[in-house]
């Protein structure tokens, strides 16, 4: 009987966790903004536990800080560690590219180009937080016809770290520059080059980076405002 309050525990845990990725993720819970668990349980409608325990997972992930009588915060990762995140990302799917061209279906490469399309149709509408879930769904799906799971296990623990920041700085960035940096890795997938998609996706990490780490030096007004009113 302990052991199965155990596994329903953990089993809740993780649907906690789940929920405050994707509010995370969705913007709700911004970098600086405060998570109160009391809240948060009264939300879903559970205890405290499995709502500290998500926390304490996610601050393992690096997407939340805690600290004794200030509860817990969405951390604001530096320049530094943004820039460190993305060459590590720009490794791990240089491998899944060339893992994932000799496999790659007709139809995997159209759902690609329908991504692509997303973006730029985001772009378009002004939608920062849409072009960046595109943009992790494009990124995604080559990692997923990788068809290594371990690659997979280690991208995830990075994608929400860099698409939380993404979804942040796109408003102030060249978000049709940010969509067609796409459109090279796509053409060489289709191709089925994978040297070319290789190098079109690490020139993708370097320029992206770069133009969203300039960005990223002076926070957005609307994160000082945001973490504000979540306080």
């Amino acid at each position: 009987m302990a052991g199965e309050v155990a596994l329903s525990r953990m089993i809740l845990s993780d649907q906690v966790k789940d929920h405050l990725l994707q509010a995370i993720l969705d913007g709700r819970y911004p970098p600086g903004g405060r998570i109160v668990e009391t809240r948060v349980a009264r939300e879903l409608g559970t205890s405290q536990a499995p709502v500290r325990e998500a926390l304490r997972d996610l601050e393992a992930l690096g997407l939340v800080e805690t600290a004794p009588f200030r509860g817990a915060r969405v951390r604001h990762p530096t320049a530094d560690e943004l820039r460190e995140a993305f060459v590590v990302r720009s490794q791990l799917e240089s491998m899944a590219v060339r893992l994932a061209v000799p496999l790659l279906t007709d139809a995997e490469a159209e759902q690609l180009a329908g991504y692509l399309g997303e973006m730029r149709r985001a772009a378009r509408a002004d939608d920062a937080h849409a072009e960046a879930v595109a943009d992790a769904l494009f990124h995604g799906t080559i990692v997923h016809v990788s068809g290594n799971a371990t690659l997979q296990r280690v991208w995830r623990m990075l994608e929400p770290f860099s698409r939380t920041y993404i979804t942040l700085v796109a408003p102030r960035a060249d978000r049709y520059r940010i969509a067609d940096f796409h459109q090279p890795v796509l053409d060489a997938f289709r191709s089925r080059d994978a040297a070319a998609a290789v190098a079109a996706l690490e020139r993708h990490y370097t320029i992206a980076g770069a133009m969203l780490e300039d960005l990223w030096e002076t926070p957005p007004a609307s994160l000082t405002t945001l973490s504000a009113e979540r306080t």
